[in-house]
């Protein structure tokens, strides 16, 4: 018995020398019962996104008047000289632009903008407005306000009727030029709804689109170039608006046409002259990506064929240009002719015989002229008679039948 258990201790002893080093720790570990959860990223802002450092920023499609984008986009802030939009804005829809006034006397402090205009000097109210925008002249905003109301309070009365007008519910104007002054404030909102408003007008949209212009009122005739850089950065950029005083920051009203898009961006209270443009560059680059390109008209493309009058036959009518239409997900686009039934020669080759419109959910994208793709001479009196006898065979051949019945029927009473 004795000599069994010896046997059995000494198997297990040798086991025990056997067992590798260590293997008491590759036991399995009970979890911790308690870990801790791993912190989830937190999602990134679309300014994070964009890289855009504005206080406040908006992107809009000025077609329809959709904002694709914003932050503080209602928020109510200094502005500076984009202030200036509304003094164009009121001036415009004042006085003509080719009326020629006197520059207002206007006392400058240091490191204004100017136009640089001479008191007395005459001038257009077109190249004021040019220096008003290209240049930012403080002077030419005072010269239209006193040539405008008579005065620069009265004008900035006109300023904030023309604001409430237009629906600009977060903005208040307190002078014409945008000078750091309690009361003058406006939203990136209603800076996007003014812009649009301005660029429909045409000569407006040419002013804003401008890099270099001479101004003929003064003499002698100087040229003036814009300081939006905006204008330089991208061959699609069309304006708007720089501004920068110490309480607004650094400010820019951006716009460009691409792909058949026309956008409006802003970015008010941008912490360098460097951001408010890299900011709106990041806003339209964005909104233009959200479109998708459609080319619904192109040039030649034929969209009509009107009936030609006496000499018979028809005539195309082309595309005499192409247009592009920018289109978001889930938009739709129709294209609307207007042109006549028929015709009547002579014709000219290119003449104007109507129209295409291209609309988007309804809104008008672009319309393109329809042309005469080919030349009509004018009707012969062979081709007249023919066109008549043709239309009246039916008629003529009832007169005859009915002049034939009323024969016979006359021979038969007088035959009794």
């Amino acid at each position: 018995m004795k000599g069994a258990r010896l046997g059995v201790l000494l198997l297990l002893a040798l086991a025990l020398l056997a067992a590798p080093a260590g293997a008491a720790e590759q036991m399995p570990q009970k979890p911790e019962r308690q870990q801790r959860k791993q912190a989830k990223p937190k999602p990134e802002t679309p300014a994070e996104k964009l890289g855009v450092e504005a206080r406040a920023w908006a992107v809009l499609d000025a077609r329809n008047g959709e904002v694709l984008l914003s932050q503080g986009a209602r928020e109510r802030l200094p502005i500076a000289s984009t202030t200036k939009l509304m003094t164009a804005y009121v001036a415009m829809q004042e006085m003509p632009l080719d009326q020629v006034v006197r520059a207002a006397p206007y006392d400058a402090e240091l490191g204004e903008s100017l136009l640089e205009t001479k008191a007395g000097e005459p001038i257009s109210i077109r190249d004021l407005i040019y220096g008003l925008i290209l240049r930012s002249g403080n002077d030419a905003a005072h010269t239209l306000a006193i040539r405008v109301a008579g005065s620069t309070e009265a004008f900035v009365r006109r300023m904030n009727r023309y604001a409430a007008a237009l629906g600009l519910s977060d903005t208040h104007y307190a002078n014409p030029i945008g000078l750091d002054q309690e009361g003058n404030y406006s939203s990136a909102r209603d800076l996007l709804t003014l812009s649009r408003r301005l660029l429909r007008m045409p000569a407006f949209a040419k002013i804003s689109d401008t890099e270099s212009v001479v101004l003929k009122s003064v003499k002698p005739p100087r040229r003036i170039e814009t300081i939006n850089e905006l204008l330089y950065m991208e061959p699609w950029a069309t304006g708007v608006k720089t501004g920068h005083t110490w309480g607004a920051g650094w400010v820019l009203v951006g716009s460009g046409r691409k792909q058949g898009v026309e956008l409006i961006s802003v970015a008010i209270g941008a912490p360098t002259d460097e951001t408010r443009y890299s900011d709106n560059l990041a806003l339209l680059e964005y909104g233009f990506s959200q479109f998708r390109q459609r080319r619904p008209v192109r040039v030649g493309e034929q969209f009509a064929e009107p009936a030609i009058r006496y000499s018979g036959g028809s005539l195309p009518l082309i595309a005499a240009d192409g247009l592009k239409v920018g289109l978001k997900k889930g938009q739709h686009l129709s294209v609307k002719v207007s042109a006549p039934g028929e015709v009547e020669g002579p014709i000219r080759r290119g003449a104007g015989l109507g129209r295409v419109s291209v609309f988007v959910d309804g809104v008008k994208a672009g319309t393109v002229p329809l042309r005469a793709s080919r030349a009509v001479a004018e009707a012969s009196g062979f081709d007249r008679a023919r066109d008549f006898l043709s239309a009246s065979l039916i008629p003529i051949a009832i007169a005859l039948f009915v002049i034939l019945m009323g024969g016979i029927a006359l021979q038969r009473r007088l035959s009794r």
